[in-house]
């Protein structure tokens, strides 16, 4: 018996005689042009649109700049350029792309300093998560040009608490006076945070009316920075790399699958075959992890490695939370066996740590040498 499927477990093994799912996806064109057309948002080609330098910095040996641009919808994306101070040659570029973490109030800010201190709020999600560290400033001082932005959802990409329907407002209201019994003083951000779980339910919803999915759209905004990182006279030319935390390692592993342009993707702490997520550590996890239809075609691990053999790391934490080691080991196999079949076994490196979801000091420092060496 399943917990959350109670009653219900046995529904799992009809759903498997309906179709065989999770098969063995090889990587290569096939399978990349099948994740690109379960993603959706994958037909026009991902251009920046009136991008604009609003201001610039220098702190901490860095040169920052705080850019904004249009992707075609919505409102302007906004992200900071940063690379260290006083470097003429063009450097190695890398997304850093920010988490889910249920806290869309802001987004590049809670991996990346800009010219103003952090917010509280974000202080204390890094202490959580990344040791205290900015990890996308970390990233420049080792000698990259990196650029972090807001993605579909969060920060100035969010949807305004407004324009969200009463039936979500009214339960934030439920849930306010719930914290205020307990109390647990209930602010702006916090606010907002509780709102954007149950409206994200909604935003998936009107992703498949719109012949797309979550994954997707965040996909095709992350290529879009992709393209103007690239773009800049300070990055190298050639292929660029990305790297995220949780949420943020989902968009790598999925810029991986989906653009040429990638040369070195960094995924940590979201990797896991996905039957070994049934039942419990389903829950937690944001609808990008969960592509409609993508079970019918490949496993997670074989998205992840679908460019096999381009440069690949994983980054596992024993302890993680968010998923069984069972899970974490499987897709690991999976993966080793992909680049081992393209007869480049060491351009997959899977490495594991002890502790619950984070990425550390530890795990950084390791995860940006291993892109210098790469990039």
């Amino acid at each position: 018996m399943k917990s959350h499927l109670g009653i219900y477990s046995d529904w799992v093994e009809a759903a498997k005689r309906q179709a065989a799912l999770y098969p063995l996806a090889s990587p290569g064109e096939e399978t990349r042009r099948q994740i690109r057309n379960i993603l959706g948002f994958n037909n026009a080609t991902p251009v920046v649109e009136d991008a604009q330098i609003e201001t610039t910095w220098k702190r901490d040996g860095l040169s920052g700049e705080a850019i904004s641009w249009s992707v075609g919808y919505g409102p302007r994306a906004q992200a900071w350029f940063l690379r260290p101070e006083g470097t003429d040659e063009p450097l190695p570029g890398v997304l850093a792309l920010h988490g889910h973490d249920g806290f869309k109030f802001f987004g590049k800010e809670k991996i990346a300093d800009g010219k103003e201190p952090p917010p509280d709020a974000v202080e204390r999600i890094r202490a959580e998560l990344y040791e205290g560290t900015a990890f996308a400033n970390e990233l420049a001082r080792q000698g990259f040009a990196v650029l972090v932005h807001d993605v579909f959802l969060w920060g100035s990409r969010r949807f305004p608490f407004e324009t969200m329907p009463q039936s979500i407002q009214q339960q934030v209201k439920v849930w306010e006076h719930g914290q205020k019994k307990g109390a647990v003083p209930v602010n702006e951000i916090d606010r907002y945070n509780a709102a954007a779980r149950w409206h994200e339910h909604l935003v998936a919803k009107y992703c498949n009316l719109l012949g797309t999915s979550l994954a997707g759209v965040v996909n095709f905004e992350d290529r879009v920075a992709l393209q103007y990182l690239r773009s800049r006279s300070e990055v190298r030319s050639g292929p660029c790399g990305c790297i995220g935390l949780s949420g943020g390692g989902c968009r790598a592993a999925l810029l991986q699958a989906a653009s040429d342009e990638i040369g070195a993707a960094v995924v940590v702490g979201m990797m896991t075959t996905h039957p070994e997520l049934l039942d419990r550590h389903v829950e937690p996890h944001t609808w990008m992890f969960f592509p409609p239809g993508l079970a019918r075609i490949a496993d997670w691990p074989d998205l992840a490695a679908s460019r096999a053999p381009s440069p690949l790391l994983v980054q596992y934490d024993r302890d993680d939370q968010l998923f069984p080691i069972q899970g974490m080991q499987s897709a690991h196999a999976r993966i080793a066996s992909h680049y081992e079949r393209a007869g480049h076994s060491n351009s997959y490196v899977g490495q594991f740590y002890d502790g619950p979801h984070k990425f550390d000091k530890e795990m950084q420092k390791d995860a940006f040498t291993w892109l210098a060496h790469t990039l």
